[in-house]
């Protein structure tokens, strides 16, 4: 993609060089975060109290309110935009300014936590550990977003950058179609120069993602011919359709599990002579005997991919590979929308390079590279392609993610926020 402003990269090269922040400024910006901590904690606790488990559209929208009255003292001009298109709560979007580098901030307001959960509100387990749903994915990183600005405006360098903020209610579980559902995110990526995603990464803050494998689920259906099993293997009968997918499976494996930062996965299976399936509930059942050739079955599950081109070549692979029936057996696959990937582009290298010269003065030494594997798919993929540079993991470090356990290291909030501040500083001085 040709650069929207060739000036950023200069911006860039220049900070790793050396030229840093006016010290008035940047002390400014200390302050302002340091003096801010104690209401940005109550908001953070407000938030991560409130439910707000995708499918909850009162809780995602309330946790949205929240935040969209922080952002309004701050200056923004926001909204909420409707997902009811989409079948999910909706999205906060936020603006101010119109110079400087344009940045967009991404974030998301709902959780992996439903309403019926046991795991609801925080729990402080020390001075530094909090327990708490979505603390770290991602409700502790849309506080650091909110944070920055608020830092950002009190030292004046806000109106020297222009900011679009996107906090989605369906990161956890996307509202289809995704050219409704991620047109938030879109339409602000095309607008700007910049995209910065505030997830956590892989929870190391000594780490950011610089590329993002990409998400497709796929689906495999196997048909065979149903006979008394003492036929099988016979120029009548063939294989059935549960031997057939194990053919396929394994040549899955063969092939693609030697492709570096590929993934696929097959996560349900049932087969028999009937089968039914609960896409609601994700289950499946079904009815077979052992003296019957099996008829149907059907396979769901996953693929990570590091680019686009890598994703079409494993989509050929397999293709090819359903392609090849055992005899009296047919099998379809098929992929659903997904998550792009974001690539590892040497401007996203340059961007953590200015990201790691902030921390670096402020005492918190280097940030570098998180591999692609441990980095799941996120928001900032459907950014990536549309703005010069991306980088994520910005966020609140913690461990326990999606899980009951979910902790949050606090020691790393007021340094991210002041590492965001600093980076966003960096880049409105031309």
């Amino acid at each position: 993609m040709l650069l929207k402003s060739l000036s950023l990269i200069s911006v860039i090269l220049i900070g790793v060089g050396g030229a840093s922040a006016t010290n008035d400024k940047k002390e400014k910006l200390l302050n302002a975060i340091e003096s801010n901590l104690p209401h940005a904690l109550k908001t953070l606790q407000k938030s991560v109290n409130i439910n707000s488990g995708t499918m909850n559209f009162e809780g995602v929208k309330a946790v949205g309110d929240l935040y969209q009255r922080e952002l309004d003292d701050i200056g923004f001009q926001t909204q909420w935009i409707d997902g009811s298109v989409f079948n999910r709560a909706g999205h906060l979007v936020a603006e101010y300014g119109t110079k400087g580098p344009k940045i967009l901030m991404i974030g998301h307001l709902d959780t992996v936590f439903s309403q019926e959960d046991a795991f609801q509100s925080a729990e402080n387990l020390s001075n530094d550990l909090i327990k708490a749903p979505g603390i770290t994915d991602m409700k502790g990183g849309d506080v650091i977003i909110i944070e920055t600005v608020r830092a950002l405006k009190a030292a004046g360098v806000l109106d020297d950058v222009s900011i679009r903020i996107v906090m989605t209610g369906d990161e956890e579980a996307s509202g289809k179609p995704l050219a409704k559902s991620k047109k938030a995110i879109i339409d602000a990526a095309i607008w700007a120069d910049i995209a910065l995603g505030f997830e956590d990464g892989d929870s190391n803050i000594k780490t950011a993602v610089i590329a993002r494998r990409g998400s497709v689920n796929w689906s495999l259906d196997v048909v065979g011919r149903p006979a008394h099993s003492s036929q099988i293997f016979t120029d009548n009968v063939g294989y059935g359709a549960i031997l057939e997918s194990a053919r396929i499976l394994n040549s899955f494996r063969e092939e693609l599990s030697v492709i570096e930062n590929l993934t696929f996965n097959p996560g349900r299976i049932a087969g028999g002579t009937r089968i039914n399936e609960d896409n609601a509930t994700a289950t499946s059942t079904a009815f077979g005997k052992s003296n019957v050739v099996s008829k149907t079955l059907r396979v769901t599950g996953g693929i990570r991919a590091l680019s686009p081109e890598q994703l079409a070549d494993a989509k050929a692979k397999m293709q090819s590979i359903v392609a090849a029936s055992l005899p009296h057996t047919s099998a379809t696959l098929a992929f659903e929308e997904g998550y792009p990937p974001m690539a590892p582009t040497q401007a996203n290298k340059q961007l953590l390079a200015l990201y790691s010269a902030a921390s670096k003065e402020l005492g918190y030494g280097d940030v570098t590279a998180v591999k692609p594997r441990q980095a799941g798919a996120a928001d900032i993929s459907f950014a990536a392609d549309h703005v010069d540079m991306a980088l994520d993991g910005l966020g609140l470090m913690g461990s326990g993610g999606h899980t009951k356990e979910e902790i949050a290291d606090m020691t790393s909030f007021k340094k991210n926020i002041q590492k965001a501040a600093l980076l966003i500083l960096k880049l409105s001085e031309k």
